[in-house]
């Protein structure tokens, strides 16, 4: 009789466990649909290219926040011949696979002028995985301030998008910083691209 009562709160959480991650897959699917029917360069006959690795929930992390005093900022690199400015607005610290990673915030000059995008935040990075399942010039995770909540900012790299230099040529795609280079492979978010250009 006592198996009884403590087998049946256990298979309630185990049920309760797959019921989240089955709405956590589900909501990332609908996350991943959205995204490329909504895509501003691929358009529809090439949406079939589109790939991306399997939702993993391992990938959606807690990262601590550490902001960064810069005032100067500095210049981005791009793929094309823009020299944006960028500030350093942080650093997240988070575990992956057991290993003690670090990411940079960055907060664009030329957004913090516009009204609608003037909290926006910018994480590109790169990690082992690119150049080989992924895109080689890296992949993005946009955030906004308010994400930030006592020092910490939860990271979903499921939903991990690529620039659109991935699709086409002509854009000025910032490129990565060596600071954002993961030494670990982030099998989440967007794979490479399945049409050439």
């Amino acid at each position: 009789m006592m198996m009884k009562k403590l087998l049946l709160p256990l298979l309630l959480l185990i049920n309760i466990v797959a019921v989240a991650q089955k709405n956590y897959a589900d909501s990332l699917k609908k996350f991943q649909q959205d995204y490329v029917h909504s895509h501003e360069v691929v358009k529809e006959a090439d949406w079939k290219y589109f790939k991306f690795f399997p939702v993993d929930k391992k990938y959606c992390v807690l990262a601590a926040f550490e902001k960064i005093n810069d005032p100067k900022g500095f210049v981005m690199k791009t793929s094309g011949t823009k020299t944006p400015q960028y500030f350093k607005y942080g650093t997240l610290t988070f575990t992956v696979d057991k290993k003690v990673l670090h990411l940079t915030v960055y907060q664009s000059q030329q957004l913090m002028k516009d009204d609608k995008y003037k909290d926006y935040l910018f994480v590109p990075f790169t990690d082992l995985t690119s150049g080989n399942k992924s895109y080689g010039g890296g992949k993005y995770l946009d955030f906004v301030l308010d994400d930030i909540k006592n020092n910490t900012l939860l990271i979903d790299f499921n939903k991990a998008y690529n620039p659109y230099c991935a699709y086409a040529t002509g854009y000025n795609c910032p490129i990565p910083p060596r600071e954002n280079d993961l030494p670990v492979a982030i099998k989440a978010g967007e794979m490479k691209f399945g049409k050439s250009h």
